[in-house]
């Protein structure tokens, strides 16, 4: 950790002492520079750092990968982190107090690591289900996701650590991520995608990040929007920084209002720049509000100045982290059925639980791809389940499925995978070894896991052997798996099976540096019996550095591992089955081929509820998946990725101890063909978002057919009645307005209740009425009390995007008002009257247009 992490000086915003630097401060040190160090500080120095520079007092800045998690500057499952529920589940708490809270606890992780900028929140929205990373965006709703993201952000920035919106703009698929041409209109892109991002400035985010993909035939790092609507219409006054080689080209990049080039140190305005300028083919200008901005940002976080105003350490949260964390599985929770209300179990008249799932047992509580994180801890729902249920009732596990025949990286703890050690030590794990050109060993180290992203790097070193004892708990023919680039061998006992080089194919940053394709070999192994395994990459010039070695136990007989699920259910009091998607089917780099869950598991979940009618399922998914069995399942619960607390979070949940809290940040559809919005690969290089406005339950407002599950969708244990709604009945455009909802708890428990509001005009284009959530607010009461939710509503609530005079304006006239709780499901309702502000004719602009 650099030392001035913790008492740098010269932070603004939340969580400092004393005043940040002027401007003029900030121009002062900038007249210092020479033109040289200037372009130098614009090129990260190393992959997570930029440079420093003594003579203005500025240290390095180190940024850090962080949605879920911070990670910090190494990729090594050593170095351990709190990992939180995946963003998705924070938007399902609707909780913007509690989001915030979770911010603080990433704060205190970011300082407890050196970390000076937090790569979050993600703010790219749902717009297809199918997108493949939809688990570390929040939502398919900007109003959600904008204050979703702002509270994060508050909460990230009050311990002095700057968070980052990304991706600006337009990056909501995956699929040829780094050269989509996204084609969308002006109007969808203010009202829709641009929207949390403006959101997020307006909450005062630190940094914002440009994205990999063109919009309208600019790539991001170039494109006009960053100077407007961003930086001059917005008033963002940090840096963009780009997303991790985005920026492949020099003058379009260098000429916009891209300020920062990552990673370094190469890039084409590492290579470029200072000619460009010298040349006058880049003006100073340019380069010196680059360069400012980066200081402001630096000034931040404590890394600039004389360290006369000293940073305040970072707020902790109210109660412990690991309390907290379980806290958040509970609050993100979605409770999508609860049929004769069989949840909450009661555990006193519970004699046996039958545990179904091999996600049970492994459960996922992270997004695979760049923002993966390791916990210190895990509990799964099986230990969660058990420890709640230690001395009343007899739990079973079965998994109800033959163990999956892909290759995983080795690893100690997985139970579907051989019991592996060091050669060297034997200790579980494996033995990394760094080999010069003639094989003899520069370095070695025990590492805990089979991947290894970022070996020690030693000068020399042209291989990278992974080398492990395995023990196979069955007999029969094993997959082994060597992941990587170049030249690639893999040997078992001694017998080399796999050799040969294998060319790079890809320029995808996941693909290439974090997850390589694997090269496999099937092979007859003992049980019991101890082999070792040799897998070996050499280190060709661009092809990165990731290695990795993997095994897959020999297909098992899925009838038999059915029979055995069946069997517990059958003689169980009641069943909990686990399903949910694999890194395969939901991770990042790529989008999903479909919404069925992987590897038979609706076949489980149709067994088991049919063996036991007390059966509640969970599912561990990120974004939405189909499920034809629903309407037969009694409890259903959405656990999303939810962080290393799951295990005793969902038993809260399951045992009564703590209410669901969630509400579907996304709709979920019924069926697959079904969903209005679900393309996400484009066509000759273009992604047209021809639905326009349309995305999400506005698109399902508009379709033939109806979801399984509406966006804001969510049950508790207990019930509401709702009563009138109070709204003005006049609005000034641009001006916010209250509305007050009456409603009364129903129930035997004391509950929450997430009250939404949804307005619809008149589209002056003559589109049909577009309902969209413009407020929602959280009420709790005790059986039998009745409450008040009182709403803020927007002042652009009431105002639409002109593309003919590229500002918000009002069209004045009745407006429909709706509230109750989600967008499918709205008993209350009131006409509001939109007024133009005083002294404006209809259709003038707004203040907030003009900002």
């Amino acid at each position: 950790m650099d030392g001035a992490g913790l008492d740098g000086a010269g932070m603004t915003g939340a969580g400092m002492t004393g005043e940040g630097m002027t401007g003029e401060e900030i121009g002062h040190l900038l007249e210092k520079l020479d033109l040289g160090q200037k372009v130098r500080l614009l090129t990260g120095a190393s992959t997570w750092r930029t440079h420093a520079e003594p003579a203005i007092g500025l240290r390095a800045l180190t940024f850090s990968d962080g949605p879920a998690g911070v990670r910090g500057v190494a990729w090594d499952e050593r170095d351990t982190s709190l990992v939180l529920p995946s963003p998705t589940a924070l938007a399902a708490t609707w909780d913007d107090e509690l989001v915030a809270e979770l911010g603080g606890l990433l704060a205190a992780e970011a300082r407890r690591k050196g970390v000076d900028v937090l790569l979050a929140p993600t703010l790219n929205l749902h717009r297809s289900p199918l997108g493949g990373r939809h688990f570390e965006c929040f939502s398919e709703d900007p109003l959600l996701t904008g204050r979703t993201g702002a509270a994060l952000i508050g909460g990230v920035q009050s311990g002095g650590v700057a968070a980052t919106a990304k991706h600006f703009v337009a990056n909501d698929a995956e699929t040829d991520r780094l050269t989509v041409d996204v084609r969308v209109d002006e109007q969808t892109l203010r009202e829709v995608y641009l929207a949390p991002f403006e959101a997020a400035v307006e909450a005062g985010v630190w940094a914002v990040m440009s994205a990999y993909n063109r919009v309208n035939g600019v790539t991001m790092a170039a494109a006009p929007l960053l100077e407007r609507p961003l930086k001059s219409e917005w008033g963002f006054d940090g840096p963009v920084v780009s997303d991790w080689g985005a920026v492949r080209s020099l003058l379009d990049t260098a000429r916009a209002a891209q300020d920062l080039a990552m990673p370094g140190p190469g890039s084409p305005w590492a290579d470029g720049l200072r000619a460009a300028v010298e040349r006058g083919l880049v003006p100073m200008e340019r380069i010196d509000d680059k360069v400012r901005r980066l200081l402001r940002l630096a000034d931040r976080v404590g890394a600039l100045g004389d360290r006369t105003r000293v940073r305040r350490p970072a707020a902790r949260p109210e109660t412990p982290p690991r309390a907290l964390l379980r806290r958040a599985v509970a609050a993100g929770a979605v409770l999508l059925r609860n049929d004769g209300e069989l949840l909450p179990l009661d555990p006193t008249r519970l004699r046996s639980v039958a545990v179904i799932g091999a996600h049970a047992a492994e459960v996922r509580i992270q997004g695979g791809g760049s923002a993966e994180v390791f916990p210190a801890s895990l509990a799964s729902p099986l230990d969660g389940i058990r420890a709640a249920l230690a001395g009343t009732a007899e739990v079973t596990y079965s998994p109800g499925l033959p163990p999956s025949t892909l290759p995983r990286p080795l690893d100690p703890v997985r139970t579907d995978g051989p019991p592996t050690r060091d050669p060297a030590s034997g200790e579980p794990g494996v033995l990394v070894r760094l080999l010069d050109a003639d094989g003899v060993e520069l370095h070695a180290e025990h590492r805990l896991s089979g991947r290894i992203v970022e070996p020690a790097r030693v000068a020399g070193a042209e291989t990278v052997e992974i080398r492990a004892l395995i023990r196979p708990r069955q007999a029969g023919e094993w997959t082994l798996a060597v992941g990587g680039w170049g030249p690639l061998s893999l040997a078992v006992a001694g017998r080399t099976l796999l050799s040969g080089t294998f060319a790079l194919d890809s320029d995808d940053p996941t693909r290439v540096h974090v997850a390589p394709p694997y090269r496999s070999v099937r092979t007859a192994l003992a049980a019991g019996e101890e082999v070792e395994v040799v897998a070996r990459r050499g280190l060709a010039p661009g092809t990165g550095v990731a290695t990795i070695l993997a095994a897959a136990p020999p297909p098992g007989d899925a009838a038999r591992a059915l029979a055995s699920a069946v069997a517990a259910a059958r003689d169980a009091d009641a069943a909990v089955v686990v399903v949910g998607t694999t890194e395969e089917s939901e991770s990042e780099g790529r989008d999903r081929d479909t919404l069925v869950l992987p590897d038979g598991q609706d076949a489980l979940v149709w067994a088991v509820v049919r063996a036991n009618p007390r059966t509640v399922v969970i599912l561990n998914a990120g974004g939405p998946v189909v499920l034809p069995w629903r309407a037969e399942v009694p409890a259903l619960l959405l656990a999303w990725f939810p962080g290393q607390e799951a295990g005793d979070g969902l038993a809260d949940v399951l045992f009564g101890r703590a209410e669901p809290g969630g509400r579907l940040p996304t709709t979920w559809a019924a069926a697959e063909e079904d969903v209005p919005v679900l393309r996400t690969r484009p066509e000759r290089g273009q992604l047209h978002y021809a639905e326009g406005t349309f995305i999400g339950y506005r698109a399902w407002l508009r379709s033939d057919s109806s979801p399984a599950y509406w966006f804001g969708h969510g049950l508790g244990y207990t019930s509401w009645s709702y009563g009138a709604m109070e709204a003005p009945y006049e609005v000034i455009a641009g001006e916010p307005f209250d509305v007050r909802v009456r409603l009364r708890n129903t129930g035997r428990r004391r509950g929450r209740e997430v009250v939404q509001l949804y307005l619809a005009g008149l589209s002056p284009t003559g589109e049909p009425p577009v309902r969209r959530l413009v407020g929602y607010a959280a009420v709790v009461a005790d059986p039998g009390e009745e409450v008040v939710a009182v709403v803020r509503v927007d002042g652009r609530a009431t105002e639409h995007w002109s593309v003919e005079r590229h500002r918000r304006e009002t069209v004045p006239g009745e407006l429909l008002l709706r509230g109750g709780r989600s967008a499918g499901d709205l008993p209350l309702g009131a006409v509001i009257t939109a007024c133009a502000p005083p002294g404006r004719s209809p259709g003038a602009a707004t203040e907030s247009a003009l900002r």
